[in-house]
């Protein structure tokens, strides 16, 4: 019988001893690298909304992730570096958006998963495609060169005598360049004009303005990416030269964007942080299918057709989705 107790004491103290050392052991904390081609203050309301999304998924910075953000501060030649930063950091996933961006995280690694948004990740090269991404790229798509031509459309309509859009984009982004493309394709069958407007940096962005207002442009349509980077600028600009501008998301009209058609950014950033859910709990990129999305809004702002000086027509007002007084 003593026998019997001894052995079941030192069962006892054997397992004591190993739930002890067990809850000595540290936490995992998973790294989430975040790679913005922006400004801090650019990116504040989407990486507000990534990490949002994260702490509803039940992470905690400080507890079980660390968020490491890198921003280039809209010089994306100091995107390789900053990739490259992120990847001798050990992350377990990146995060990051536009193709410059998505090009430097995929050069710096193969092995680590990258989730992206961008416009046409196909189209661009990222991923083989939406359904199978394949090797270690996923995310979202904006669905921007087939939504374009509906920006045009809205445009049209609202303002009947535009014959001139100019369009602001940077020819060093591959899906940009692709993006322009259709965009003229688009204006085509509208028998609209497209004027480009080409910006590398911010330094070039006065200059490309401007050349709109010699160009007699009739109104501006603005991509997510320049909107993120130079949006400030791009509404000062539109205010004092009274010009409508068309933008992507519902973001840059809340900002004092004129005309917003598309899908919110901030829900495209919420949804991203569920990959990085799904990649931290074991899940493959190569595995996880590029989504598109699939509630699109449209945005108009009565404050800022006041401020420059145009009226929306009842037949457009009718159709938004949200009007802002």
């Amino acid at each position: 019988m003593k026998k019997k107790i001894t052995v079941l004491t030192l069962c006892a103290m054997l397992f004591a001893l190993c739930f002890s050392a067990e809850a000595q052991q540290p936490k995992k904390v998973s790294r989430i690298g975040v790679l913005s081609p922006y400004s801090s203050a650019a990116a504040s309301l989407n990486l507000e909304a990534f990490r949002n999304s994260l702490r509803e998924l039940g992470y905690a910075e400080g507890n079980n992730i660390a968020v490491l953000v890198r921003y280039a501060e809209g010089n994306s030649e100091r995107l390789p570096t900053l990739a490259s930063e992120l990847v001798s950091l050990k992350v377990d996933v990146i995060m990051t958006s536009t193709v410059p961006a998505i090009q430097a995280a995929m050069q710096a690694t193969s092995t680590i998963p990258i989730v992206t948004i961008s416009a046409d990740p196909v189209g661009a090269g990222l991923v083989a495609s939406l359904a199978r991404p394949g090797a270690n790229v996923t995310g979202l798509s904006l669905l921007s060169p087939e939504l374009d031509g509906k920006r045009l459309e809205v445009l049209k309509e609202t303002f009947p005598k535009t014959k001139r859009v100019a369009f602001i984009w940077n020819p060093a982004d591959a899906g940009m360049a692709l993006r322009f493309k259709a965009v003229q394709s688009a204006a085509q069958a509208l028998r609209l004009t497209i004027q480009s407007l080409e910006v590398r940096a911010l330094n070039e962005l006065e200059r490309a303005l401007e050349s709109a207002t010699s160009g007699r442009v009739d109104a501006i349509l603005v991509p997510a990416a320049m909107a993120s980077a130079y949006r400030r600028q791009i509404l000062d600009f539109t205010v004092n030269k009274r010009l409508p501008a068309m933008y992507e998301n519902r973001e840059s009209a809340e900002a004092g964007g004129l005309i917003a058609y598309g899908p919110s950014a901030s829900d495209l950033w919420r949804r991203a942080a569920t990959y990085v859910d799904k990649i931290l709990k074991g899940r493959k990129p190569a595995d996880l299918p590029v989504e598109q999305p699939t509630k699109f809004e449209l945005v108009i702002n009565l404050k800022a057709a006041k401020q420059i000086g145009v009226t929306i027509p009842p037949n457009v007002l009718v159709r938004a989705d949200r009007v802002i007084k």
